[in-house]
């Protein structure tokens, strides 16, 4: 017990925050690896000579910070944070229909991640006044809800809602409870409505407590949220998307956008 009291002091660890600094560098200089499992808290106590709450206040410090997730009988698991690159362009590979992938898990995997886009549910509703706006439907008129998960291996990396016109859910197949295989857009071109443009804007903030539950981050952990209304050739809105995700998990890249007039 010794030696582990005289590496606490060595490092300069006397509470919770400045484990929690020491952690977090090994973390960072690699001796701790993403996916990888932190010791146990019984390690921690005789390592750095500190009692247990110290330690899972420690841990619990990271887990907010995003660097770790803790998980009932896995421990405490270092969190992978490599940016999934999310490329505008990544539309133009699926609106031909037949395909297998969608626009994630084609994004996914150009760069070597295990991407899945799961279907979580799929709700009918009312259309509150926002999204009825949004569609151009009288407020009321019935939607077809559809809730996803945009995951990388195991870790949810985005919760998406999207939203439909009923009459249009119904005819491409969306109103029922299966994945559509290789992504909305495909299906939509298959049924005569091929998106054409999209309007998306994009904030950013902390999560709430339920965000960050679905995430599975820290409340500190800021999040991207991005809105996208999809609309036909003719300007029939198609699709209102929104999603929420990590801001260190995804980087968003409108590549090749027009910026107006001609080349000289």
């Amino acid at each position: 017990m010794g030696e582990t009291r005289s590496k606490g002091k060595e490092v300069g660890v006397r509470g919770y925050r400045d484990l929690a600094d020491d952690l977090r560098r090994r973390i960072e200089e690699g001796e701790f690896p993403p996916g990888t499992t932190l010791p146990p808290i019984t390690d921690l106590m005789d390592e750095y000579g500190m009692a247990r709450q110290t330690v899972r206040a420690a841990l619990a410090e990271l887990a907010n910070q995003g660097l770790v997730v803790v998980r009932r009988k896995l421990g405490t698991l270092v969190r992978d944070r490599r940016p999934v690159r999310v490329p505008l362009s990544r539309y133009g590979s699926v609106l031909r229909p037949g395909g297998t992938r969608g626009p994630w898990e084609t994004a996914c995997a150009q760069q070597g991640f295990d991407g899945e886009m799961r279907l979580m549910d799929v709700q009918r509703m009312s259309a509150p006044d926002d999204l009825a706006a949004l569609l151009e439907v009288a407020p009321g008129s019935e939607l077809v809800q559809r809730r996803r998960h945009a995951l990388v291996g195991q870790e949810t990396v985005q919760v998406q809602r999207a939203w439909y016109p009923a009459e249009l859910a119904d005819r491409t197949g969306f109103g029922e409870g299966g994945k559509v295989v290789g992504g909305v857009f495909g299906a939509l071109t298959g049924a005569g409505l091929a998106p054409a443009e999209a309007d998306e804007r994009v904030t950013s903030g902390l999560p709430t407590a339920d965000e960050a539950r679905q995430l599975q981050i820290g409340t500190a952990v800021p999040v991207l949220r991005v809105q996208r209304l999809t609309r036909a050739v003719d300007g029939t809105p198609l699709e209102v998307l929104r999603v929420i995700a990590p801001a260190d998990r995804i980087e968003l890249v409108y590549d090749r956008l027009p910026l107006g007039g001609s080349p000289a």
